[in-house]
């Protein structure tokens, strides 16, 4: 293979970098808004329930949209989806900034959860286009990952900066500027890929089905704690929420070209990893949400403070997955990092739950964000590879697609499930006459260890389920290659 020219590689290190910054926004508003919703809560009324659908709306059409818009980039070229999702994340930010109600909020983040799948599911086979050769392909892997970690830890720090000093509003404001240049960029930059053209077909109908039966389960689990439903209809929807994902499920198996082809579920390790990538996913975004209110509810910081206190374990993960991951896989195989890294995170989390009302930081949160930021640093390169390695040459799009999807579906049913464990328990308390504070921290308390539990359940899925084969000795010998091929690497780190 010829070696590209300077301006080759001038060209495309800036469409990388255009790709990047798309990434780095999509990453930066899944955490940006974490502490900022108690303030956002105060401006627009939400109930305690209701405001994680600040968040969930976001991850629901995130999670729903995924394959149809990979399957998109296929029909139409990645170019123009990439662009479509670009403009729609960044007038979505404007409907968000200018919000002045529950709704409006709600369905800005609808939307920026459309134009976020619409971008995140082409840019890592764009970044395959622009860097075919092993050796460059590996860097650009390992830029984009880094700014997939980077951006969590950047987006809890920037959301207190901007909430303390231009106020939430500007959390999605900041999109305009940054979304308006890389647009420019990009029509300039970015080369043409034509797709196989809109006649190919895309299932449409499945993409409703699976945003549809999602958003209802999801619903319906954050209503339990509220009076708003009756028991009688609350298991009415989550009923019709099944009956929507079995239809997907049937649908799948009987189109002409399905978004998701079931045949992928025939390998056990794809199905095994999977599991433990929604597992996760619910644990981490779960806890980010519930323990920034621990930090500003009970323990009384601001904004500011709540960005800042979260620092050690994004530094602690970036280390980890820039440095150590790929070399202990290397060596040791995915499974033990993977169980190690899983018994950090549980035991993290199981620590955190037994953080007092009058918790000092440094003593009580700051150690368990360390042993969380190890264990989710090695967990989340290893199970995302290990979901991919199950998959034969011609499912990698299929798997890494899914793989997508279950990183965000486990978020989105990971945080609903932990904010009503935690309201259902605080009003229960409250009802009794415990004092509001106690109240609210024996709440987030038990949330903690509900996540502790999905953590180790998916270390019993890792343990039973996955299985190490042996390797040739040249094969690990080219394993710190393989580990940052464009399926295996991770998407989306959230904490």
């Amino acid at each position: 293979m010829t070696p590209p020219t300077a301006q080759a590689r001038t060209s495309r290190g800036l469409a990388l970098t255009i790709l990047c910054a798309m990434q780095l926004m999509i990453i930066l508003d899944g955490t940006i808004v974490t502490v900022a919703l108690p303030t956002i809560q105060n401006g627009l009324g939400f109930s305690q329930s209701g405001l994680s659908w600040v968040v969930n709306s976001y991850l629901i059409a995130f999670a729903g949209l995924l394959l149809l818009s990979g399957r998109l980039g296929d029909l139409i070229g990645t170019k123009k989806v990439f662009l479509a999702g670009l403009i729609t994340f960044t007038i979505a930010s404007l409907v968000c900034g200018v919000a002045n109600s529950p709704e409006m909020l709600i369905g800005g983040r609808f939307l920026q959860g459309i134009g976020a799948a619409l971008a995140s599911a082409v840019v890592l086979g764009m970044i395959v286009g622009l860097f075919p050769e092993p050796n460059e392909q590996a860097k650009a892997m390992g830029i984009y990952s880094f700014v997939s970690a980077g951006g969590g830890a950047l987006g809890l720090i920037a959301g207190g900066v901007i909430t303390d000093t231009f106020g939430w509003h500007w959390v999605f404001l900041i999109n305009l500027p940054i979304g308006a240049l890389t647009l420019l960029a990009g029509l300039k930059l970015l080369a043409e890929q034509p797709g196989l053209g809109l006649k190919a077909g895309a299932d449409a109908l499945g993409a409703v089905l699976v945003t549809a039966g999602l958003s209802l389960g999801v619903f319906t689990i954050s209503q339990v704690s509220e009076d708003a439903f009756t028991g009688t209809e609350l298991s009415l929807y989550g009923v019709v929420s099944v009956a929507l994902l079995a239809a997907f499920v049937w649908r799948q198996a009987t189109a002409k070209r399905p978004l998701l082809a079931l045949r992928i579920f025939r390998s056990k390790e794809i199905v095994g990893a999977n599991i433990a990538v929604v597992l996760v996913f619910s644990a981490g975004f779960g806890f980010q949400f519930l323990n920034a209110l621990y930090l500003q509810r009970v323990l009384g910081f601001d904004s500011m403070e709540t960005g800042l206190a979260f620092l050690p374990a994004p530094l602690v993960i970036g280390t980890m997955s820039l440095f150590f991951t790929a070399k202990l896989v290397a060596r040791f195989g995915t499974r033990p990092v993977l169980l190690t890294g899983l018994l950090f995170l549980g035991v993290g989390l199981l620590w955190l739950s037994l953080a007092p009302v009058d918790g000092d930081y440094w003593v009580d949160i700051a150690p368990t964000l360390v042993v969380q930021g190890l264990g989710m640093g090695l967990t989340v390169p290893s199970v995302i590879m290990r979901a991919m390695s199950g998959a034969r040459p011609e499912d990698a799009g299929l798997a890494s697609g899914l793989n997508n999807t279950a990183q965000q579906a486990g978020a989105a049913v990971g945080l609903a499930v932990l904010a009503t464990v935690a309201t259902s328990h605080s009003n229960g308390l409250l009802d009794e006459g415990r004092p509001e504070v106690q109240a609210l921290r024996d709440g987030y308390s038990l949330a903690f260890l509900c996540a502790a539990g999905f953590v180790f359940v998916a270390w019993l899925v890792t343990f039973f389920v996955l299985r190490d084969t042996a390797r040739p000795a040249a094969a690990q010998d080219e394993a710190p290659v393989a580990d940052v091929t464009p399926e295996a690497a991770p998407t989306v780190s959230h904490i």
